[in-house]
């Protein structure tokens, strides 16, 4: 075996994890194989050299860097989860588990492992459907419209899943696909014929914000084999339909013609459309090894993932209200972070908040809600950082530091948490706190030195360096910085000495019209002004 590829263990050798050990060993990546069953275990080893039986799943992730897991689908989670907590790149079969909120739990595990987590959505590596989605994409058939699928079988029936969870998850990720956005709502209906509370037929109904619809519709209670997945643009059609041997993909040019008023169908004959000829499982497989070899994240990444478990819980849920319509929106993860982002764990993020690339968010520290923090920005532990506050690229905030809410930081300012710093000295315990009130602002490339605080609404210019407490609406420059004015809360400039005389200087803001008195070196709102937000 080539020793720069990496080691693969398959867990689950049944019905479909047998293929996925074929093409794993013809690829060379193969190395080990578990299931509990010995007879399809020993069944899985024979003539193939170099494949070795583990003993448990976990004998099995000590023998290997990464793992394909076609286990029972209530066992997906927990064997995903252990293989990711013990740093294996993992592919799992769909669904990636049953619940939504296991599947954020994977994402977010493999995200701060630093490895790949891939979901087994099969048809979305067929040939045929790849040249569908470039056929749709190219505009070829004008802008969709509708999109419908059919996947039906008199199959195998399970117990532990129902039909919506082990058919539809191919069909929702190459549709959520090739739309490029998710469903503002979904309703589905479906009927529980052999197993009680076990779904054997679904019908789901998608209506997304362009205004296409769609509608998936499942059975493994159908009389014949069917598998069709049907795109309707406003000219055209494509069909790709596997169980036509002689034409599994078909473009149709038919248009609707308006004649004296009157819609009227205008049909064509269907465009044969040429595809290669390779298993999809084999691509599948490649491009697993891939992405673990490279790094580079797989077409059914995590957020793949996510995107088909988000319909298939409203969906669920649809179910539960009998049908009625619901939204993607209400059980969605309230946040988002940026695939390439770290967040440790005991982190509390609030509502709304966005967290983008290259970020690091270490454990311990708290982030309210609607904030923004942007590329590549650093907060460390024990950091508190209210409501609505911004921290644009390459901030660091250290430990020590709270930001209240409203806090604005320029782009690569940065704060201190030791006034006497050495590489060679360990002062951890010497941090000094630092509290910049809500409302303050901070340029670009500003430092704050540790213990300060800078008040409400206080202006710190870009460059600057704060080595003193700065007042309430007070604007500093320079290093270190100084005193060159006042700003209001809006944060324009207000025209103002640094200081008043013996009687107070009433101004009003040129922008927003607040109004303020100056006593002294101290300002603060005037009147019905005061509590102008």
């Amino acid at each position: 075996m080539d020793k720069t590829k990496p080691r693969v263990g398959v867990a689950g050798v049944g019905r479909w994890g047998k293929n996925i050990i074929r093409n794993l060993w013809e690829i060379g990546v193969a190395t080990a194989v578990y299931d509990p069953d010995p007879d399809r275990l020993g069944a899985a080893l024979k003539g193939r050299t170099g494949l070795v039986a583990a003993e448990s799943y976990n004998d099995l992730l000590r023998q290997v860097d990464a793992v394909a897991i076609a286990s029972p689908a209530v066992m997906h989670f927990a064997m995903s989860r252990e293989a990711l907590v013990r740093g294996k790149h993992v592919f799992v079969e769909k669904p990636a588990a049953l619940h939504l909120d296991q599947v954020q739990e994977l994402a977010d595990l493999a995200r701060r492992q630093g490895v790949t987590f891939m979901t087994g959505h099969l048809l979305e590596y067929h040939p045929g459907v790849e040249r569908m989605r470039e056929v749709v994409g190219s505009g070829e058939i004008g802008k969709v419209q509708y999109i419908y699928s059919s996947r039906l079988n008199l199959g195998v029936v399970r117990t532990e899943e129902n039909i919506l969870w082990s058919f539809a998850p191919h069909d929702v990720s190459v549709l959520l696909r090739i739309m490029g956005e998710e469903p503002e709502n979904v309703s589905a209906h479906a009927a529980a014929y052999i197993s009680p509370g076990v779904y054997d037929v679904t019908v789901t109904f998608m209506n997304f914000a362009s205004g296409a619809r769609a509608h998936i519709f499942v059975s493994w209670l159908h009389p014949y084999k069917e598998q069709r997945f049907v795109v309707v643009g406003d000219h055209g059609m494509v069909v790709f339909d596997p169980m036509d041997k002689h034409s599994p993909l078909t473009l149709y040019k038919h248009e609707i013609r308006w004649v004296q008023r009157v819609p009227v169908a205008q049909k064509k004959d269907g465009i044969p459309l040429e595809f290669d000829d390779i298993e999809p499982l084999r691509r599948e497989m490649e491009a697993f090894v891939h992405a673990v070899t490279t790094g580079t994240p797989p077409l059914t990444d995590s957020r793949d993932a996510l995107r088909v478990m988000r319909v298939l819980d409203a969906a669920e849920r649809s179910l539960a209200a009998h049908g009625a319509p619901v939204s993607l929106d209400t059980h969605a993860t309230p946040y988002f972070v940026h695939e390439s982002a770290y967040v440790d764990k005991d982190v509390h993020i609030g509502r709304g908040t966005k967290v983008w690339h290259f970020c690091h968010v270490m454990g311990h520290s708290s982030i309210g809600e609607d904030c923004v923090l942007g590329q590549n920005v650093f907060v460390a532990d024990h950091v508190t950082i209210g409501n609505h506050v911004k921290l644009e690229n390459d901030v660091n905030v250290f430990r020590g530091v709270t930001l209240e809410d409203g806090v604005f930081v320029g782009p690569a300012a940065t704060f201190t948490n030791v006034t006497t710093p050495r590489s060679f000295v360990n002062r951890k315990g010497e941090y000094t706190p630092t509290l910049v009130r809500r409302g303050a602002t901070i340029g670009a490339n500003a430092t704050i030195v540790c213990g300060v605080t800078l008040d409400e609404y206080a202006f710190v210019a870009a460059g600057a360096v704060v080595t003193h407490d700065v007042k309430p609406f007070q604007m500093v420059a320079g290093v270190p910085a100084r005193p060159h004015g006042w700003a209001c809360k809006c944060g324009v400039s207000l025209d103002l000495p640094l200081q008043a005389g013996d009687e107070p200087i009433v101004t009003q803001c040129p922008s927003c019209g607040s109004r303020y008195v100056l006593k002294g070196d101290t300002l603060k709102p005037a009147g019905k002004y005061a509590d102008h937000p």
